[in-house]
């Protein structure tokens, strides 16, 4: 089976660019990641990289070395980022596999956007490396982005497992997704927030959404209304992760900084402005997030979420600030997922007025990949 690898992950053979002029023409020996070496050792072939915004460091995918990719739904709208190139690849039917990471939403957000189904593993289920530096944030989680739950089922089979480049790898387990895909699903205790108390979501996507959960009804499942208000930790998250990203970046940056593109360039601002104080209050709004993602797995099996608020925006960004005229969060039922380590994922719920996917997002208890 023929797969493309996302542009910030390392495949021998082709350049690994991150969307970025600052390694643009950059010449080194790159060898394979461990889940790149473990596809390849399963019989896929992989023909070539994906596109991905500049370092992805933003929800759509626009970069000076690539130019922008477009949603195959619609050309004037984004696939969605930052593993954008590889949605738009999927979704067109260009092929049937595709690598993904997500730090944020990076695999859900151009899932909702393209009608695909994407998951976000457990924090470690995917060993990340080698690597020369250490993601030290702890967020990033590489996973399957398919069109179908079963594809997405085999390469988790062959992507997931321990390995000791990564500190932070699970232990293997004793099971196979692809083979329990069919096993009968017990009757669940299902909660349903429609915003987490931090956005807005447009009426035809709110819409889809509410018919989806009434699938998980219909199927008999216990379903409840939560109207839980969880943190709003996008400002500490932009700031916290440019920190992250300038640290790592920090030896091309203080060589070359003048290489990097907009992108980065606006980023990379907010983790020279980050200090103590912001990371103090960083990690305590974690914690809260932590403690309240128990208490719900305490009473419930499944949380139910849009993916995101709106459907696809304009495909060269920037991401909407507003919706209905008032400010909103475009991104934030993704993110709090990555700072507590749940698996996550999203399937299309339907579509828009305009014909334009959305999704809806199902997470896991801790470590409940299955």
């Amino acid at each position: 089976v023929p797969f493309l690898v996302k542009d910030l992950e390392n495949l021998e053979g082709f350049p690994t660019t991150y969307g970025s002029r600052a390694y643009q023409n950059v010449s080194k020996e790159i060898k394979d990641e461990v889940h790149i070496q473990r596809l390849k050792s399963a019989g896929a072939i992989a023909i070539g990289k994906t596109n991905t915004p500049e370092l992805g460091l933003v929800p759509f995918t626009d970069n000076e070395v690539f130019g922008t990719t477009r949603n195959p739904w619609n050309l004037e709208r984004t696939p969605g980022g930052s593993s954008g190139g590889s949605a738009a690849a999927l979704a067109s039917g260009m092929i049937s596999m595709a690598t993904a990471s997500d730090g944020g939403g990076s695999i859900r957000i151009p899932a909702c956007y393209t009608g695909l189904f994407g998951f976000k593993p457990s924090y470690g289920r995917v060993p990340i490396g080698p690597r020369e530096t250490d993601y030290w944030l702890d967020t990033v989680c590489y996973g399957p982005l398919t069109r179908s739950v079963r594809d997405a089922a085999i390469m988790l089979d062959v992507m997931a497992g321990p390995a000791a480049i990564d500190r932070n790898s699970l232990p293997a387990i004793d099971y196979s997704y692809r083979d329990h895909l069919e096993d009968p699903i017990p009757r669940l205790r299902i909660a349903f927030n429609r915003t987490l108390g931090v956005t807005r979501v447009q009426s035809d996507v709110m819409r889809e959404v509410e018919a989806a959960v009434d699938t998980f009804r219909s199927m008999g499942h216990e379903v409840e209304e939560n109207d839980d208000r969880i943190p709003e930790i996008g400002g500490y998250w932009r700031k916290i992760g440019a920190f992250n990203h300038l640290s790592q970046q920090w030896s091309k940056y203080a060589q070359e900084g003048n290489r990097f593109g907009a992108i980065a360039s606006a980023a990379f601002p907010y983790g020279f402005r980050t200090d103590a104080e912001d990371f103090s209050h960083f990690v305590q709004i974690r914690q809260t997030l932590i403690s309240w993602t128990a208490e719900i797995f305490s009473s419930y099996d499944l949380l139910l979420t849009p993916t995101l608020p709106t459907e696809a925006f304009q495909a060269e960004g920037p991401a909407p600030t507003t919706l209905d005229g008032k400010r909103f969060s475009p991104i934030a039922f993704t993110y709090p997922f990555n700072f507590t380590g749940h698996p996550a994922a999203s399937v299309r719920a339907g579509f828009t007025d305009s014909g334009l996917p959305c999704g809806l997002q199902i997470v896991g208890p801790r470590h409940r990949d299955d």
